[in-house]
């Protein structure tokens, strides 16, 4: 591990005795609030992001298996095909933002092709002609999630990321609420107009929303601080300076060395992005019932209307505590005990589903459930802290882990219709899935304890008094 990754600071690079002043302050708020208000526009496009892709699993049941004469596992592959293009085309994706320093135009144009394939979806007439839109749907999409975190990684400091992170990722929760509300309203109201189904309404609409909302997005989404153009120069040097003070060494061409592939050898050559990249991996498998909540929901014995509305609930609580977790993780500056606390009362959920068919029993279980996106958000938050230099291996880092833990959709079988209603044995799964992720964080967290240690034994035989970088635990 180089001393650039480490982030340490000599006494030439500490921050400059204007960094409490008020000026410095007053214009560091001004700034995060420009900054804020331009970041806004991503959680709109994580919710379309996510209701592009989940919107199968709402029409399955109204029509899109019977009229695409789908039979056996050829419904789930269509959800988990997706994901290999996802897979595929993240870490090349992430490789060329950080190269092209342009995500105001690169992810908005990557959206409105996403939303086009989505749209096209709706008139589809049999199984492989869904199977390609959804294989290049995922393809696409794959551009928006790595690239955001590496955005937010280019603005935000250590102790603002997981709130901002969270905030993201919201984006994500609020989808699988707001997505079932809207598909719940088009499904209800649309079906045989125009001569269309209303499954077939659902990706009419919704692909056309996202086309709608990326083209808005090229004039608001920010660039990187060398290239957006929105920002004085004084703020511009203020943005470089606060990612140099948070790191010990700057986020630009200082750490950058061997060219654009570079990058991408430090990534693959780092076993701890690959121990996070398998912990990631186990609890996306732990969150499969996302893709199959309203089937759960179904188990409850409620009509398809509210079943779709009794969705909502335990997400938007899901957002709330993250958004409650993560900030009190940024506050702190702790990660790991706010991630296993969340995973383990899921683990708590997935028991109550197994023991009880209980009606209220089990609808409690997928609020405790549903929370645990509030740890995720926090391992996000994680990942991006513990990879803060060069950007090139940040970039690719962040783009490996996420690829590789869709593995666990694409492996996501553990849903199947015969398992049903109980589903005991995809629960315990899940149970078995979730407790992998808890320990391998806490070995991870004595990991980064003990690279803490050698950067303060460092640091007193060099006569450095002023504590440099360290991870967050």
């Amino acid at each position: 591990m180089s001393s650039l990754e480490k982030g340490r600071t000599n006494s030439e690079d500490e921050a400059s005795p204007e960094l409490h002043s008020p000026e410095r302050r007053a214009l560091e708020k001004k700034l995060l609030r420009k900054i804020d208000l331009r970041m806004s526009i991503l959680i709109v496009i994580y919710i379309l992001n996510y209701i592009d892709r989940n919107n199968a699993a709402a029409a399955r049941n109204r029509g899109l298996t019977t009229d695409l004469k789908l039979t056996g596992q050829q419904f789930p592959t269509l959800l988990s095909i997706l994901y290999v293009g996802y897979i595929i085309m993240q870490i090349p994706s992430n490789m060329f933002l950080n190269y092209l320093g342009r995500p105001s135009i690169y992810l908005p144009c990557c959206m409105i092709i996403w939303g086009t394939i989505s749209a096209l979806t709706g008139i589809t007439k049999n199984f492989v002609g869904a199977l390609l839109t959804r294989f290049f749907l995922g393809f696409v999409e794959a551009a928006f999630f790595p690239g955001a975190l590496f955005l937010l990684s280019k603005w935000y400091k250590r102790d603002e990321i997981g709130l901002r992170t969270a905030i993201l990722y919201c984006g994500n929760i609020i989808s699988n609420a707001f997505g079932s509300l809207m598909a719940s309203g088009i499904l209800a109201g649309m079906n045989g107009k125009l001569g269309h189904a209303a499954w077939r309404w659902l990706f009419y609409i919704e692909g056309a929303l996202t086309i709608f909302v990326a083209t808005c997005a090229i004039f608001i989404l920010p660039d990187f601080p060398t290239t957006s153009k929105w920002l004085t120069p004084e703020e511009r040097a203020l943005a470089l300076l606060r990612m140099k003070e948070d790191a010990g060494v700057g986020d630009q061409n200082e750490t950058e060395q061997g060219g654009p592939l570079h990058g991408l050898w430090l990534a693959l050559s780092d076993w701890r992005v690959w121990w996070l990249a398998f912990a990631l991996t186990a609890q996306v498998v732990a969150l499969s019932f996302n893709a199959f909540f309203p089937t759960l929901s179904a188990t409850l014995g409620f009509n398809p209307t509210v079943t779709l509305l009794l969705c909502a609930p335990p997400f938007a609580i899901s957002a709330l505590a993250a958004f409650l977790l993560a900030q009190h993780s940024d506050k702190v500056g702790e990660r790991c005990y706010h991630m296993v606390s969340s995973f383990v009362l899921g683990i708590v959920g997935f028991i109550i589903a197994i023991s009880t068919m209980n009606t209220a029993a089990r609808y409690v279980s997928l609020f405790l459930m549903a929370q645990q996106y509030a740890g995720f958000v926090v391992m996000y938050a994680w990942m991006s802290n513990s990879f803060p230099r060069p950007p090139s291996k940040r970039a690719v880092a962040l783009a490996l882990m996420n690829a590789f833990s869709q593995l666990g959709n694409v492996a996501g079988y553990v849903w199947p219709t015969n398992w049903g209603p109980s589903y005991r044995n995809s629960y315990a799964i899940c149970i078995a899935c979730s407790g992998t992720t808890v320990v391998m964080c806490v070995i991870f967290r004595q990991v980064l304890i003990s690279e803490n240690r050698k950067l303060d034994k460092e640091e007193e035989e060099q006569g450095v008094k002023t504590k440099g970088f360290r991870y967050i635990l």
